[in-house]
């Protein structure tokens, strides 16, 4: 990482200002300004997300937003509504009322004396969402997005379900919301009114995973602010970036499929995590290539950017399995279009425990030959799975898969004799047949190593009773077959000669999966299924030598000291006296000073998943959070608390949410709710 001293612009901040909104509401923002901008308006540049622009992400934001004012831009960092030290309270993801607030803060951007009336959006995860649904409602200013570790289906694509299935990250990012929602503001900008604010924040406040249960199918809910409903609605040019260790590894390559704007993919080894800030490496120059693309689309630069390829992707080798990498070896490739007419979709049969070239495969009928093949999968499959989206600390990518192949049923194929390079999303067509109307499938693509280590390459889910879609699920019919297709995640990946390709099929992937109500005994019909590798032959010529990006740079981060240091912990345990498994997760920033506002700032989050033997009904997790704030006399703290338990026939939700000023408890809830289970 290059740490950028000198920059083209000489750049002021603006800490803090007030953006009026129509309902009367005023949204607190803060600028990183070139100094001739008042003489010489430049383009604004919007992040909008609702994690404390002050202090949690301060850190952060002084890395990239002064690196983006010093090439000739504003750079505006704006909390969300009921956010930070904005007004109003923040009860739920993605709502019309924070897409209009955003497009009226793009419209006070271009009406300000340092803005020359064009706008652009960035952002990370939430930024990113919020980038791409306000850019398909298509405000006037706004000229250009870039955006990373996002998506543009709401309910298949993000933390909540995964191809009908319950994920527990839905918990996890439902403890991360509720926590950040009942956070106090900062009075040192908002002045007396701050503990009224809070206290609007902590009595309009519940644990968000309520509302995400109650739509367990694809519904209006999530068809909302789903930019794949309309991409055409999207018209502004669009820098998407993703990584392959990211829960959103997909969303670019639909993005490149689908939109019709100027668009250009950027795909990684990273995790949940800008790519010049990008884990596994290599990270990088990002913030040059965001820097140009703005260049191009809102100042007219000629700068080639429209004219290279659709997608630049880390192509990854193969590596011995681990919960994190700090690199993952590989090389830079280019497709000029996607889908590329390069990569070649290549049918595996599936025999006895063994995958068999497309060339000898022929589709079956109804009844297929071959015998069939049984699984029924204990809880334990899915303990080494990692999370859904990886931020690579702790550390959280799935470990060696030889335990949870224990507890599946396994076809690979023959040692290879040259390598196998994918891009793109592998699929898996099953003939199936459950004893149980609701069950599940969870798919692994694996590399099996000449030692028998087994890397998990990518994987899917799909909730049985959404084999024909996820907007109407119907129970499967007891014995009887039926085919299914499992799209799993896209991903680039080299198999090498001397190395197996496996996959893996189970019944259960707890915790990252809630598992259905019972357990199922799932019978397989090989002669019937099918596994689809998108297959890309190496170009001639083609080699690690290429290096698109130039290395990361940042500005410096702003003055900060540690008063406690972080604490990251994951742990399985297994107790083989009361045949308790659990899975145990500590993220703990310890306490950081921000010198600049003299504030100290805390967050702990604390993840506990937990099954007894086989009882599907025992299933249990819970999510934990404790943020405090503090400057001399001035000292608050909220702990949020939220589990999910089940019943064969229903989800049970417990949380509480205490808060306290200078050690005295002055806010105090709980909740106890029973949603029936619907199909999952």
């Amino acid at each position: 990482m290059r740490v950028i001293e000198t920059l083209p612009n000489e750049v002021r901040t603006e800490d803090h200002f007030w953006i009026p909104m129509s309902d009367g509401v005023r949204l607190a923002g803060r600028a990183w300004l070139p100094t001739s901008a008042e003489t010489d308006p430049v383009p604004a540049v919007l992040e909008y997300i609702p994690y404390r622009r002050r202090d949690l992400t301060a850190v952060r934001d002084s890395t990239h937003h002064p690196y983006i004012a010093g090439h000739g831009y504003a750079c505006v960092r704006v909390d969300m509504r009921g956010s930070g030290d904005s007004e109003g309270v923040l009860t739920d993801e993605y709502l019309e009322r924070e897409q209009q607030d955003a497009e009226e803060v793009l419209a006070w951007l271009a009406e300000q004396p340092w803005c020359d009336g064009s706008t652009a959006m960035m952002g990370l995860s939430w930024g990113g969402f919020a980038a791409l649904q306000v850019a398909a409602r298509r405000p006037p200013s706004l000229g250009a997005i870039a955006i990373a570790s996002f998506t543009d289906d709401r309910y298949n694509d993000d933390f909540h379900y995964m191809g009908g299935c319950l994920l527990s990250d839905n918990l996890a990012e439902s403890g991360t919301t509720f926590a950040f929602g009942t956070c106090p503001p900062d009075p040192m900008t908002v002045g007396d009114r701050w503990r009224d604010m809070w206290l609007e924040r902590l009595e309009a406040n519940r644990p968000w995973i309520i509302t995400w249960l109650d739509h367990q199918r694809r519904d209006d809910y999530w068809r909302h602010a789903s930019v794949i409903e309309a991409p055409e609605r999207v018209t502004c040019p669009v820098l998407a970036a993703g990584g392959w260790a990211d829960g959103y590894s997909n969303a670019v390559l639909r993005v490149l499929e689908h939109l019709e704007a100027p668009r250009l993919g950027l795909i990684g080894p990273w995790s949940h995590r800008y790519p010049h800030l990008g884990l596994p490496g290599p990270a990088i120059g990002y913030l040059q290539e965001v820097v140009r693309w703005f260049d191009h689309w809102l100042k007219g630069a000629d700068n080639g950017v429209d004219g290279g390829p659709a997608l630049w992707s880390w192509m990854q080798e193969s590596v011995p399995p681990a919960t994190s990498y700090e690199e993952r070896p590989g090389r830079w490739v280019r497709e000029d279009r996607w889908p590329s007419p390069g990569v070649e979709r290549t049918r595996f049969g599936l025999g006895p425990h063994r995958l068999f070239t497309s060339d000898e495969y022929t589709p079956a009928e109804d009844e297929a030959p071959g015998d069939p093949l049984t699984v029924s999968s204990p809880l334990t499959v899915g303990q080494f799975a990692g999370k859904w989206a990886s931020y690579n600390a702790p550390p959280d990518l799935p470990y060696d898969q030889r335990e949870e192949d224990g507890g599946s049923l396994v076809f690979e194929t023959e040692v290879l004799k040259e390598p196998v390079e994918i891009l793109g999303a592998p699929e898996v067509e099953l003939q199936v047949a459950a004893d149980r109307p609701v069950a599940m499938v969870a798919a692994r693509l694996s590399d099996i190593a000449p030692d028998g280590a087994a890397t998990r390459v990518t994987f899917g889910l799909l909730n049985l009773t959404h084999r024909e879609g996820h907007a109407e699920p119907e129970e499967m019919p007891p014995g009887e077959p039926r085919r299914v297709r499992i799209v799993l995640n896209g991903v680039a990946q080299v198999f090498p000669a001397g190395h197996r390709i496996r996959l893996s099929l189970s019944t259960s992937y707890w915790p990252l999966a809630w598992p259905p109500p019972r357990p199922v005994l799932l019978t397989v019909h090989p002669g019937g299924s099918a596994l689809d590798l998108p297959i890309r032959p190496a170009p001639d010529g083609e080699g690690a030598a290429v290096r698109p990006f130039g290395e990361p740079e940042t500005t410096a981060e702003i003055p900060t000291s540690r008063h406690e240091l972080p604490e990251h912990r994951w742990e399985v345990y297994r107790d083989l006296v009361d045949t308790r498994s659990s899975l145990e997760i500590v993220k703990d920033g310890g306490i950081l000073h921000l010198e600049g506002i003299d504030l100290d700032v805390g967050r702990r989050a604390h993840e506990h998943y937990e099954s007894v033997a086989n009882d599907f009904t025992s299933v249990r997790g819970e999510t934990s959070w404790t943020m405090r704030f503090s400057r001399g006399d001035w000292d608050t703290r909220t702990e949020t608390h939220t589990s999910l338990e089940c019943t064969e026939t229903d989800f049970l939700v417990y949380g509480t949410l205490d808060a306290y000023e200078n050690g005295e408890r002055i806010f105090s809830r709980q909740w106890s709710e029973t949603i029936p289970r619907d199909h999952v």
